[in-house]
Parts: C-alpha cells; sequence; structure tokens
C-alpha cells in the first residue's frame, strides 16, 4: 500500500502525487503563473483523508442549530424557537484558522417522546460512534438540569474530547451564569451568544485543540479488515431480507410493519470466498417529525453507518415508482463520497409493463448517478444475488482509481483541442493543467485561465468517465481560476 501523502518539508501536502510528479507538477503552475502557496492550498484541500467529525449535542431548544450555522457560516441547519424542531440533512463542513472538518447537527433530546434514558442513549450513541470530538451545548440562562447531568455521564463514559458551551450569554451579566457550569465537570465553560457570535471564536480554537488533524489519505487497500458496505433505503425495501439472504440464516428481525430496524446491525458474511461486513440500517423515513422520535434517530444512526462505510447498497423497490425519497437517500451516498451500488429489489413480483415504465423511470429520474453498477435482486428467492458481490467490487475499484499527473494532463490537452470551453463576454476560458489529488472518491483539482461553467465540469466529468472508468464512484472536480497576470497584491 502507498502512503501517498508526501511533503516537501515545508508543512505542505501533495495530495497523492509523488515526490518526481508534485516536482513537475508545481514547474509547470510556475509557467502557468499560478502562485505556489495557491496551488499548495488546493491541493491539500483536494487530498486530504476523511475529514474530523464534529459533534454538537444538547437538550432541545439550547440553540445547537443556531450554533451550527454559526459555525459553517451560513444558514443552512434549521432554525426555529421550538424544541425539537428536525432537519433532513444533519452535517456540513466548516472551517476555522485554515482547518476543515465536518459539523454533525444532532437535534435535541425528546423527553416525552421515547423517555429520558432511551432518547438521550439514542444521542449519545450517535456522538460516540461518528464523532472525533463534542461541543456539548447547555443553556447558561437555564443552568445545568437533569438532563444535562445524564448527558454528561455518558460523555464522560465515551471517552472523547468534550467543549463545553455555554450558550445564551449575550453581555458580562451573562459570564457569571456560565461560571456556574463549572460544576458539570467537563472543565471550562466557553461563555457563547451562537446568535450574536459573541465568543465562538475562543470556543472553536478549543475545538480545534481537540480535534485530530485530517488524517493522511490512503490509496489502495482498505484500512482495518473487511470492506464495510452499509445497505441504506427507504423503510421496506427489504434490507433486512437481503442480509438475511446474504448471510444464510436469519439474523435481522424481519417484519411486514415498516421500520421494524432501528439500530444498524453490523455482519461479517463471507460472499465468493472474501469477508465483508455489511451494515443493516434502519429505513430513512419521508419526514421526520417531534412525534415519531424513533425515526429521527434511525436517520442519524444510518447517516453514521453511511460515514463509517466505503459501498452504500441503495435498496430500491422496484415494484412501486421511484420517489423523491430514493433520490434524496443516493444524495446522501454520494455527498459522503461514498461509493454506490444500486439494487433493485422484489423484481422476482414484476410484469413486463412494469419493467417497462421503471426503465424509463430509472433513465429520468437516476440520471444523476447512470455511472452507478445496477443489480436486479429479489432477497426472498435469492435471485441474481451473486451479482451483488462484483457490482460492489466495481464500485470499489472506480472508487479507489487515480490517473498519473502526466496521463491526465495529455487527456486534458486533447479536450479543450477538441472540445473548447464556449466563448462567454468575449472571453475563451480554458483549461491549463490539473492533477488527481485524491481518491476515495476521486478528487481532482483543474486550474484554469478563467472560470468554468457547470455544463462544462459536466462535460469534463462525462468524458474522464469514457476515458478512465469511474464505475460505482462520484467524482469530485474542484476548479482554480488564475490571478490576473500583473495584478497588484
Amino acid at each position: 500500500m502507498n502512503d501517498q501523502i508526501h511533503s516537501d518539508g515545508s508543512g505542505h501536502e501533495h495530495g497523492e502525487l509523488g515526490d518526481a510528479e508534485y516536482a513537475e507538477f508545481m514547474e509547470l503552475a510556475a509557467q502557468e503563473g499560478f502562485d505556489p502557496e495557491e496551488v499548495e492550498g488546493a491541493l491539500g484541500e483536494a487530498g486530504h483523508g476523511p475529514l474530523p467529525v464534529l459533534a454538537v449535542v444538547g437538550r432541545p431548544n439550547v440553540g445547537k442549530s443556531t450554533l451550527v450555522n454559526r459555525i459553517i457560516g451560513r444558514r443552512e441547519a434549521v432554525v426555529q424557537d421550538k424544541p425539537g424542531v428536525t432537519r433532513d440533512r444533519v452535517s456540513y463542513e466548516a472551517e476555522w484558522a485554515g482547518r476543515r472538518f465536518k459539523v454533525v447537527d444532532t437535534g435535541g433530546w425528546e423527553q416525552d417522546v421515547l423517555g429520558l434514558d432511551a432518547s438521550v442513549a439514542a444521542q449519545a450513541e450517535y456522538a460516540i460512534e461518528t464523532a472525533d470530538a463534542v461541543v456539548f451545548v447547555v443553556d447558561s440562562t437555564v443552568g445545568a438540569t437533569d438532563t444535562d447531568e445524564a448527558v454528561v455521564k455518558l460523555l464522560r463514559r465515551a471517552g472523547k474530547p468534550v467543549v463545553l458551551c455555554a450558550n445564551k450569554v449575550d453581555g458580562q451579566s451573562g459570564e457569571a451564569d456560565a461560571t456556574a457550569l463549572w460544576s458539570l465537570g467537563l472543565g471550562e465553560p466557553y461563555p457563547v451568544s451562537s446568535l450574536h457570535g459573541r465568543g465562538t471564536g475562543d470556543m472553536l480554537d478549543a475545538v480545534l485543540e481537540a480535534l485530530p488533524d485530517a488524517p493522511a489519505q490512503k490509496f489502495g487497500t482498505a484500512l482495518g479488515g473487511p470492506r464495510r458496505i452499509a445497505l441504506i433505503g427507504r423503510p421496506n425495501v427489504g434490507k433486512s431480507s437481503l442480509l438475511n439472504k446474504v448471510a444464510g440464516e436469519d439474523r435481522v428481525v424481519v417484519n411486514e410493519l415498516a421500520g421494524t430496524t432501528r439500530d444498524p446491525v453490523d455482519e461479517l458474511i463471507n460472499l465468493g470466498g472474501i469477508t465483508w461486513k455489511f451494515i443493516d440500517t434502519a429505513g430513512i423515513r419521508r419526514r421526520v417529525h417531534l412525534q415519531e422520535g424513533a425515526d429521527y434517530y434511525a436517520s442519524l444512526r444510518t447517516a453514521a453507518a453511511v460515514e463509517k462505510a466505503e459501498v452504500a447498497v441503495v435498496l430500491i423497490d422496484s415494484s412501486e415508482s421511484i420517489s423523491v425519497q430514493d433520490q434524496r437517500i443516493i444524495t446522501m451516498a454520494v455527498e459522503a463520497g461514498r461509493a454506490v451500488v444500486v439494487a433493485f429489489n422484489k423484481w422476482d413480483t414484476l410484469d413486463e409493463e412494469r419493467r417497462y415504465y421503471l426503465e424509463r423511470e430509472i433513465e429520468t429520474e437516476l440520471a444523476q448517478i447512470s455511472w452507478a453498477p445496477r443489480v436486479n435482486v429479489s432477497a426472498v428467492t435469492g435471485r441474481h444475488m451473486e451479482k451483488l458481490v462484483p457490482a460492489i467490487e466495481t464500485a470499489l475499484e472506480g472508487w479507489e482509481t487515480r490517473v498519473p499527473t502526466g496521463r491526465l494532463n495529455a487527456f486534458l490537452g486533447e479536450i479543450v483541442a477538441s472540445n473548447p470551453h464556449p466563448i462567454r463576454g468575449g472571453k475563451q476560458p480554458r483549461i491549463l493543467f490539473g492533477t488527481q489529488a485524491g481518491t476515495k472518491p476521486p478528487r481532482f483539482v483543474l486550474f484554469a485561465s478563467g472560470f468554468l461553467e457547470h455544463g462544462y465540469r459536466r462535460f469534463v466529468e462525462r468524458r474522464l468517465r469514457e476515458e478512465f472508468g469511474f464505475e460505482g464512484t462520484p467524482i469530485h472536480i474542484s476548479v482554480r481560476v488564475r490571478e490576473k497576470r500583473g495584478r497588484n497584491k
């Protein structure tokens, strides 16, 4: 296995470029007038391994979503002056002091729905599974409650670094309320007003001390034992039945009542002479309301399972029309940067008419993942189950593929010559050179003379797939535009 992150002694990362390849690449960048530090930054940003994860936890209505919006610098997490407002999306990328990390907004504990112990355990379980560090938000105007004390015990048991955020300290008068939270035994309470931004800088400095650096990108062999596969999909599409079929025995409760599965179940299963780790996840419902607390926690744990996996096998009920929810689940896997396989279950129940219309639906509704391997299976009868492993292996291969810089630039030169970017405003932007800075998924950095339109980027991605494969994996393409020559800095 190659450890593909290299350093030139200045602390900069080279992504997955070897030393000779890196030197040649930087020389090319200098010839085209790019600032070396800007190029280094682009490589480091694209070549990092998985970002460290920060979980923001606390009781309902203590200001977690407002704090998340403050951390990420934009209003994305849903904020409403009512406890327990839930979200479709729970993770966001953030940056502070030049370091990038992932923020997970976990929502509040809904005591009235599940009972204190069960709901606190569900939230803490998620924080334990996914986070490298935790921000524990407490309402300083209320002080530490019994629920807060219960959370402290669970966080302490988890052994993760915790930064205590005393929220709603809007001025000097609230400092004393924050000081009182030393009693929780979690160390220094950081007085913060997430609404106005007061004190968030000091708190984020403490967060950076608690978070590990983004790990070096690894290329080739998987780390940590068997390859990890998450089974995801809407409730009652047959995830548990599929797991039981590949395992050859009933290991998971299967019930016609949708949403029986609540916790991910990890199973080591031998298929085709290879041991795989399958993660059976709870179905993700269309909307999660306050009354459906168990399903909200299930969706959080599904997100955690996708984060832990390398391949997401998305199960779709082929007997029903492809829904917006199916598409949202696929988007979750793609945005997480996982290899993707789409399995159409209950194939044995289809007649010729339904198969015809399903093919039309796939063409229109799933066009954005036409690159994903597809298998038509029946979890009940076992039909075509033998095709699942080859599809997973194909997706993993695409996920780990890297194109050498020299070959990539020869390819980009051909594209620019045969299909130049359209002229806009009297100018014609041009791709000057590029490199693949990372894998899992493949991440490319293109350096250009001007802004590349979205349609042209899509064209480049399509041609990359035609030329180099990348079946079963999303591709990330970032573009750096050259500053105008002679511009004063």
